[in-house]
């Protein structure tokens, strides 16, 4: 059975409580809950994490995201470390018990700690990274 809202919370917290404070990412903000997802975010140094749980899916994920002005860049923790030669393996999504969402959140929170200084402060070679890893990029709305 695939842990709940607060359960995940509470570990997300857990996972990010030395991380955080080291790379000066702001956080947990909580997304919108709702039956499908459950989502906390990190912020800091111009990129945007999002830890995302598939309730029915049992999964969870760390996406790194870029706002450029027009866009806004989204991709995979564990894509973006493996292109940027940091992590050469498979990382662990699963989270259908406690103890597969512990083991995920620890294994994408150590390839988020390595990407982190590639991904932060500037965005154009940040971006560019994203993009060969495979992210998805919108248009952002023009603000009237």
């Amino acid at each position: 059975m695939v842990p709940g809202t607060e359960a995940f919370h509470d570990e997300v917290r857990a996972a990010f409580a030395d991380v955080a404070g080291r790379l000066g990412l702001d956080g947990p903000g909580e997304g919108e809950r709702d039956r499908h997802l459950a989502v906390a975010t990190y912020t800091g140094s111009g990129v945007r994490y999002q830890v995302v749980l598939g309730l029915w899916d049992g999964d969870v994920e760390i996406h790194a995201c870029r706002d450029t002005g027009l866009t806004e860049c989204k991709v995979g923790i564990g894509k973006l470390a493996v292109a940027a030669g940091v992590a050469g393996g498979r990382v662990s999504f699963g989270a259908r018990s406690l103890r597969q969402l512990r083991k995920s959140l620890a294994e994408q929170v150590r390839c988020l700690e390595l990407v982190h200084p590639l991904v932060s402060g500037e965005p154009g070679p940040a971006v560019e990274l994203m993009r060969a890893a495979g992210a998805r990029e919108w248009r952002r709305p023009a603000v009237r």
